[in-house]
């Protein structure tokens, strides 16, 4: 199965925090599930982090790679799937990590109840 974290269930993953869901956490500890993030997530968290907005790691990619964690690239059709996603959220980065969801036909772990609306899988964080 492919997971794909939500930015704040990357944040808890990483910092180890207990408000990780405990199914969630054996999932994605889980080695015969892949465990990938958009990149679309990562652009999110250091233009938070940058502004002040967030305390995050200043090396997340590296902290991806050591925890075995995929990045998933923005293609042209990503961005024409996103767009064209009905508008029952705004926010251009989980409309990314949707169609990164759809390509990849993986679940997406995340307490963000918005994903609903679109039927994409979700394993609640």
């Amino acid at each position: 199965m492919i997971l794909l974290l939500d930015a704040h269930t990357l944040l808890w993953w990483l910092r180890g925090e207990p408000s990780l869901d405990r199914a969630a956490r054996a999932s994605i500890a889980d080695p015969a599930n892949d465990v990938v993030v958009s990149a679309a997530t990562i652009w999110e968290l250091e233009i938070k982090r940058a502004m002040g907005k967030l305390q995050a790691p200043d090396d997340l990619l590296a902290l991806l790679e050591s925890e075995d964690f995929d990045c998933i690239p923005i293609h042209g059709d990503d961005a024409i799937r996103a767009a064209r996603l009905p508008m029952h959220h705004r926010d251009p980065f989980d409309r990314m990590v949707l169609a990164h969801a759809l390509r990849l036909d993986a679940v997406v772990v995340s307490r963000d109840q918005m994903f609903d609306a679109y039927g994409v899988p979700v394993l609640r964080a």
